[in-house]
């Protein structure tokens, strides 16, 4: 080998390789840095998501939409809220307040439509709804996309956070501010409830015995109140004149030689009032405000319904006035949605209660000075539902589980005996239905007019495991009587024949009434009743 070529073979390489692993490494440190800049971008992203009102789109933090549903069938009103507030429905167990943002905007604004849909927000942990035209899209959006604006005071324009700038500018997304936009002045004693609500059910659920609702109406409207709280339901008597007439006060009654203020439920609630309400459905609830007696005016009294305190669904109050007035939703499937009203914060608003002792001051004395007025009678008193079945009746409020209207197309099996009237489903239970005319022999009423038909009711009454309804011509009121008032049923009204239904009747209730005249109720005896029931389907 000559010089020439060893010295070729032992000549260093190249440079051009050394340059191409540079720059590979270059190309790697500058893939690194890119991907270390968009994990930096990633990390200050958010998501949110978008949907549109009125030509206008509008962005919420997605962390805060839970859901997106449909318009619901049934929004129950809330009374003394502002416009924006739609009204409240249910969904799985809990009572949703829906908000129109349009009329958040602008409180002239329609009302929500059918084909609009409700995104379900959850704040605090408490569910609100808000009411939109159409769902948008989730959007990406990075920290320079964002801007962050900041309103003085209250109104419209404090629920706007600042705004999103999309595809270069060209779209401008208003950005929404839930903790602006929901302000929910009772979120700990939801929270609270929500949290407790599973271990209360089963509490209660193990006694065999929960507690019963008086349903009603006032301003056109569905309202339950606890029935302990009702001391009696009476027709609305003589309403005397009284120098606090007003909005409120209606004026005020004797009831048995005590002055009763009478208070328009409806006024105090600011409801519209009803142009179909009819004056014979007209009531007066007597509740206990304090140390004295107030007497409440309703369009009507529905029906006893039975609830556990686990049923009452807490409501996310949104501004309304005397919020506390409102314990929750009482859902039932079959009758409707009801308020239910907390009646210890119903009567302790100062007008109300001066109403009280106002006509107690003023006129107790021109009752008591009336001639022939004596003292009223001591002793323990009871409550007793009125009814009426030809005649005048009255049975202890704890022997009916509760009452629901009548419905002539039940089913009648095969082989029933002429006293049972048929079968009616009850929450997921059969009852055999009485027909209290049959089986007791008594004259089968004539054609009913459509007030008549409407005015009949079935007590659903509890034997043990068994469970009965009798038909009623009509539930008349609540009354709270001593026991002084019971008397022995005379003889005579026992020895009718064995069909009437009186002989099963071992004492009578007489209500004083106006003037010193008194009404006779024959009193209603369950287990005599039970004994010739069980005769007519065993012969």
């Amino acid at each position: 080998m000559n010089a020439a070529v060893l010295a070729d073979t032992l000549a260093p390489a190249p440079l051009s390789a050394s340059s191409e692993v540079r720059q590979a490494l270059a190309a790697a440190d500058a893939a690194r840095a890119v991907k270390a800049d968009a994990l930096a971008r990633a990390a200050g992203t958010a998501l949110y998501g978008s949907f549109w009102l009125g030509g206008q789109e509008y962005a919420l933090d997605a962390a805060c939409i839970r859901e997106v549903v449909g318009m619901p069938e049934r929004v129950v009103r809330l009374p003394l809220s502002p416009a924006c507030l739609e009204g409240i429905f249910t969904l799985r167990g809990s009572a949703i307040p829906m908000i129109n943002l349009a009329r958040v905007f602008d409180p002239q604004a329609p009302a929500a439509g059918p084909e609009q849909r409700v995104a379900i927000l959850e704040h605090e942990e408490v569910l609100v709804g808000l009411v939109f035209d159409a769902t948008g899209e989730v959007l990406r959006v990075r920290p320079e996309q964002r801007t962050v604006l900041a309103y003085g005071g209250a109104g419209a324009a404090a629920v706007l956070s600042g705004a999103l700038t999309l595809d270069g500018g060209a779209r401008l997304v208003q950005l929404l501010d839930p903790a602006a936009l929901i302000r929910i002045d009772n979120v700990p004693q939801v929270r609270a409830q929500s949290a407790a609500r599973d271990a209360e059910r089963l509490r209660f659920l193990r006694r065999a015995q929960g507690r019963k609702a008086l349903a009603f109406r006032a301003g056109g409207m569905a309202f339950a109140m606890a029935i302990d709280a009702v001391q009696e339901i009476i027709r609305v008597p003589e309403l005397r004149s009284s120098v606090m007439l007003g909005t409120l006060c209606k004026g005020w009654f004797d009831l048995r030689g005590t002055v009763v203020g009478a208070v328009d439920l409806g006024a105090l609630l600011q409801c519209a009032p009803n142009p179909d309400a009819r004056e014979e459905d007209r009531r007066v609830m007597i509740v206990r405000a304090g140390g004295d007696l107030l007497g409440l005016l309703v369009d009507g009294v529905d029906d006893i319904r039975p609830y556990f305190d686990a049923d009452v669904l807490a409501i996310p109050m949104l501004g309304t006035r005397r919020a506390a007035m409102f314990r929750g939703v009482l859902p039932n499937a079959e009758r409707g949605d009801a308020l239910f009203l907390d009646h210890a914060h119903l009567f302790s608003e100062s007008e109300v209660a001066e109403i009280c002792a106002g006509h107690r001051r003023l006129y107790q004395h021109e009752l008591d000075a009336a001639p022939g007025r004596s003292g009223s009678k001591n002793g323990r008193r009871q409550v007793y539902l009125a009814f009426t079945l030809d005649t005048a009746w009255a049975t202890d409020i704890g022997q009916v589980r509760e009452i629901v209207a009548f419905d002539d197309a039940m089913t009648r099996p095969p082989g029933m005996r002429d006293c049972v009237h048929g079968m009616m489903q009850l929450r997921q239970r059969m009852i055999c239905v009485i027909d209290l005319r049959r089986m007791y022999g008594m004259p089968a009423q004539a054609c009913l007019d459509a007030a008549a038909q409407a005015e009949r009711r079935v007590l659903v009454l509890d034997h043990g495991d068994e469970r009965y309804g009798v038909i009623v011509d009509r539930v008349d009121s609540i009354l709270s009587l001593p026991d002084s008032q019971r008397r022995p049923s005379p003889a005579l009204l026992r020895l009718n024949g064995p069909d009437d239904m009186r002989r099963d009747a071992g004492e009578v209730l007489e209500v004083p009434g106006e003037g010193g005249k008194e009404t006779v109720l024959t009193l209603f005896d369950k287990g005599r009743f039970l004994e010739t029931l069980k005769g007519h389907l065993n012969g």
